[in-house]
């Protein structure tokens, strides 16, 4: 590690321990990673400056062994990752544990370790390669963390160089700053973990913490998704804000995508357009950014430019399934119902799990009336979703018009399950549920 090396003595010892569970096969393999860090104090240093430098230094030695092993030992080799981005985007997965640390003053030593489950590493990386924004992110703040650390370097230099040994205020004012910027990144990856794992509350405390550190930091104020998992939209909204007022020309596309999803959310569909066609101006190539923006204009019921919009999202992404379902729905609102039954074939297709496209489908055979069609479609949705009431109440009126007895039994459990048209309905004909 060249970074430092004045000041830092080398690796003392490096454990790679892979701790393996022999109980039960059902129990997840997990791999450890530690090493040890000893680094010299200068004037300018404090226990905290230490152990935040230290922990920097030492995360990417232990990012380097595990993205290592993740690229030649796992389903990580198949992802057609490079080592760099292995090591880069696992910084956003795997935090570093410090074990044991030492400070008399002047030397500053830690053992600390990187322990994680392959399996779900690669899940997560996969997460990760899946939303280009999020990779983009993990790129920007390794970057801004090897510029950190290069700035604590030239400055303990010129510190060295200096005759009287006493840092000018303006040393010290910029070493502080670089201080806090590493404390920042440190706190923005702990975010970005917790985002990750799906811990939302965890990522908004630890991205708050980022931008009291860092009230600059682009990256933590794109952390806003964690506001948006929350349900909190209009804080989310004013932190998506915040990153593109920061990163001006240069603003991320999704950060445009993002924001307009949350002014979706809030059912302002004007404005959650105006973002979309930036993040496509951006970016054209995004399937996402078509299929959020095909929606918006869906829930204002212009047809024509939501099915424009998913047709586009399907060319980019051929195996888009909810393009294809959303497609569809719009077809059936037209009354092209065989078109729509094309397109909820194509998303059962691609994802055949979705109990959506079959009760769509089945609505669509029935207005075409194909009751036994419909009838199937019906079933496969409930087996798929036991709770689906629609799919109950929908199976119910078919069964009805096939004069079955089904359909008494059907619209009762679509009653059960709170869906108000089939209570209202057992009510006015005198039928408890």
């Amino acid at each position: 590690m060249a970074l430092l090396n004045h000041r830092i003595s080398a690796i003392v010892i490096a454990l790679i321990i892979l701790f393996l569970s022999f109980a039960s096969p059902s129990f997840a393999e997990k791999v450890t990673f530690i090493k040890e860090y000893t680094y010299q104090a200068s004037e300018l240093d404090s226990k905290a400056s230490c152990r935040t430098i230290s922990l920097e230094m030492v995360k990417r030695l232990l990012l380097e062994e595990l993205g290592t092993y993740l690229i030649s030992e796992t389903e990580v080799k198949d992802f057609k990752l490079t080592k760099e981005q292995v090591k880069t985007y696992s910084a956003g997965i795997v935090g570093a544990e410090i074990i044991e640390d030492k400070w008399d003053g002047k030397t500053y030593w830690l053992k600390a370790r990187v322990s994680a489950d392959p399996k779900e590493v690669a899940k997560s990386l996969k997460k990760i390669m899946d939303e280009p924004f999020k990779g983009k992110e993990l790129e920007e703040t390794r970057k801004k963390a090897e510029e950190l650390t290069k700035e604590v370097e030239r400055l303990n230099k010129e510190l060295a160089k200096a005759t009287n040994k006493q840092p000018s205020k303006k040393i010290e004012q910029a070493y502080k700053s670089a201080i806090q910027g590493l404390t920042a990144v440190e706190w923005f990856n702990k975010g970005y973990q917790a985002d990750i794992a799906g811990r939302d509350e965890e990522a908004r405390d630890a991205y708050t913490k980022a931008i009291e550190l860092k009230p600059d930091d682009v990256n933590a104020y794109a952390g806003g998704l964690a506001y948006y998992e929350l349900g909190n939209h209009e804080q989310a909204i004013k932190d998506f804000t915040k990153a593109i007022e920061l990163e001006s020309d240069d603003v991320y596309y999704a950060i445009y995508a993002i924001r307009g999803v949350t002014y979706g959310m809030l059912g302002n569909y004007q404005q959650a357009i105006k973002d979309f066609d930036k993040a496509i101006e951006l970016n054209p190539d995004i399937a996402d950014a078509y299929y959020s923006r095909g929606l918006a204009y869906d829930n204002l019921g212009n047809d024509q430019q939501a099915i424009k919009d998913y047709t586009k999202a399907i060319e980019l992404k051929p195996d888009y399934a909810e393009a294809y379902t959303n497609r569809g729905t719009v077809y059936s609102g037209i009354v092209n119902y065989q078109q729509a039954i094309k397109d909820y074939t194509k998303a059962i297709k691609f994802k055949p799990d979705d109990d959506k496209a079959y009760n769509n489908r089945g609505n669509a055979y029935e207005k075409l009336g194909n009751y036994q069609e419909a009838i199937k479609d019906y079933t496969k949705a409930i087996k798929l979703k036991p709770d689906n009431a629609y799919a109950y109440y929908n199976r119910a009126r078919v069964s009805a018009k096939l004069k079955s007895p089904q359909a008494i039994k059907d619209m009762q459990i679509a009653a059960r399950l709170g869906l108000k048209p089939a209570q209202d309905f057992l009510r006015e004909n005198g039928i408890s549920w």
